[in-house]
């Protein structure tokens, strides 16, 4: 179950308990799940019943408890706790790494990409500037990815202003109904706050000068570009697209070895577990705030997680491969999958090899 996932059952729980009568308030279009704090019980916690307290006229903790008991059975679930003031803590099953690399195998570089933001139609300013092209260009594809129907312009629906350069790997458009709807003749078109900064391909290669236009938060200063060309941990860009090419490497040595990748038995890795499952509510998140640098720094905390791990990936030394091999391969497989579709959504390549 990911934190996406989590968050829709939140959802139906809150949508039951209003159609059963047991809670009188106005069903939230979302619900915000998020990675427990140090010191909290299970992986991730929910603050819904103080949010819906005051509308509701009880208590948070009251709420809790009726939530709760819409939720202790749900699949993927092991446990629902209710602590402090009225928080919804979650421990999910034992297998649930298990359901997570599925998700990701199956959906591949789309993963993360969902309909949230379906019927949503967003327009955005024609730019000359280059910084604010770039981000908003980005913007746009995040939109999409969520379902919104996301474009330059006023008059004509998807409409795309010519983008600086081609993304290596665009992320598959998520077809909806919502691409059909115009904006309204009177809309404003959107503008981002971007602080300036020059876009330099021929000086930097186009995956520097974007990672250092995007890395930055829009109304920060962009990144110095040169030591982005530096081939170094303390460098985040080479870090994200070594940790991707550190996957391909794992996959050709296990299959010198003679296995291949299967989720098969638990792998007890819960930073990396953590973050790929945060994938699909960063993608949304900065969709919905228009912030391309929640993903740069998602992707960097993905390839930190997957760089501790990877060393116990394959066997050593006379070790025979088994099924926490197979099952440690299938996870590093993933990881490698959410950072080439990450990399992807900020237009910018991920290697084979480095």
């Amino acid at each position: 179950m990911t934190p996406a996932d989590l968050s829709l059952t939140v959802l139906h729980a809150v949508r039951r308990a209003v159609d059963d009568g047991a809670l009188r308030v106005d069903v939230p279009p979302t619900v915000k799940v998020e990675r427990a704090r140090p010191g909290g019980v299970g992986e991730y916690a929910s603050n819904v019943a103080l949010t819906l307290a005051r509308s509701a006229g009880r208590t948070a903790l009251d709420i809790a408890g009726i939530l709760e008991e819409r939720l202790r059975d749900t699949p993927g679930l092991q446990a629902v706790d209710v602590t402090g003031p009225g928080f919804l803590n979650f421990t999910l099953r034992p297998d649930a790494g298990g359901e997570l690399v599925r998700a990701v195998r199956e959906a591949g570089d789309a993963y993360g990409s969902g309909t949230a933001l379906a019927g949503v139609t967003v327009r955005f300013a024609d730019l000359t500037e280059s910084r604010a092209l770039l981000v908003t260009e980005t913007v746009v594809r995040l939109l999409r990815s969520q379902g919104a129907d996301a474009g330059f312009g006023q008059d004509q629906p998807a409409q795309d202003q010519p983008a600086l350069d081609e993304p290596t790997h665009a992320p598959p458009r998520a077809e909806t109904r919502a691409e059909t709807h115009t904006p309204a003749p009177d809309a404003t078109p959107q503008r981002i706050h971007v602080h300036p900064g020059p876009y330099e391909p021929r000086s930097l290669g186009v995956d520097a000068a974007r990672w250092a236009l995007l890395r930055a938060a829009p109304q920060d200063r962009p990144l110095d570009g040169p030591p982005l060309l530096v081939q170094h941990e303390r460098n985040p860009l080479f870090r994200v697209r070594y940790a991707h090419s550190r996957v391909r490497r794992l996959l050709d040595n296990a299959a010198q070895l003679g296995f291949g990748p299967a989720y098969e038995i638990p792998v007890h890795a819960p930073e990396l577990l953590g973050v790929l499952g945060d994938h699909p509510v960063v993608l949304l998140t900065a969709a919905r705030h228009r912030a391309p640098d929640r993903v740069a720094r998602h992707l960097e905390a993905t390839a930190d997680a997957l760089l501790a791990f990877q060393h116990t990936v394959l066997p050593l030394g006379d070790e025979k491969p088994s099924a926490a091999h197979r099952s440690r391969l299938a996870l590093a497989e993933a990881a490698g999958t959410v950072l080439a579709g990450g990399l992807s959504v900020l237009g910018i390549s991920a290697p084979e090899r480095i």
